[in-house]
């Protein structure tokens, strides 16, 4: 084929394109693969981020607690006021949680003088709002209830004990007030006991008047 369609002057001649010819070609040959190396990095595979994740909050259970979650809150006990005298360095009304001990209500007012006798108090026992508590000193006489008696604060005949009453009883006798019977409970604490009925004249708010109203229905 190449002898019938080649002329003969061109059979057997050698191309030589020449220095120009080359650095041309080689141009070409560079260009072509610079594309080559294009469309390569073009095709090659992208990874793609990967969509969010949903964000899942811990949900709080409003269901009450079962037999083995924690117990339910319980509302602290309201707290109790009781009155400290004798031998001991503050004497005075002292507030102290429910629950509280006689030990908690002497710690309060700064725990018993030196040499007081604390043999006739149980100082494990709970105290109870209102009440007085007379340290290093003789205690108060009890007095035996009948049963349906108005409380430990009345002896005989139904009178208040002012060595025993608590604020509430004081303040249910004629003529004594929250402000006169709290009064009363200031100066027992800072005397230690009553010794005479007589002895209310020297509370400020009790005047003849009221001490007459009063006489019939307190004791000591």
């Amino acid at each position: 084929m190449a002898e019938r369609w080649v002329p003969a002057a061109w059979r057997g001649a050698r191309l030589d394109p020449g220095r120009p010819g080359a650095l041309a070609l080689a141009v070409v040959a560079g260009c072509a693969a610079l594309l080559a190396v294009f469309a390569v990095w073009r095709d090659r595979p992208v990874a793609e981020p990967a969509p969010p994740l949903p964000v899942v909050g811990a949900e709080v259970s409003t269901a009450p607690a079962g037999p083995g979650g924690p117990p339910p809150s319980v509302e602290p006990a309201a707290p109790t006021v009781v009155s400290v005298a004798g031998k001991v360095r503050r004497p005075g009304l002292v507030r102290l949680p429910g629950g509280a001990r006689v030990a908690d209500a002497i710690s309060q007012v700064g725990g018993p003088l030196p040499g007081a006798d604390l043999t006739a108090l149980n100082l494990a026992r709970r105290v109870v709002d209102g009440e007085h508590i007379v340290v290093g000193l003789p205690q108060p006489p009890s007095v035996p209830q009948p049963a349906g008696s108005p409380g430990p604060a009345a002896a005989g005949g139904g009178k208040v004990d002012l060595n025993q009453a608590t604020v509430e009883q004081l303040d249910t006798l004629p003529g004594v007030g929250p402000v006169t019977a709290k009064r009363i409970i200031e100066w027992r604490t800072a005397h230690g006991r009553f010794n005479s009925v007589d002895q209310l004249r020297e509370i400020e708010g009790i005047g003849e008047r009221r001490f007459s109203q009063l006489r019939g229905s307190v004791t000591v």
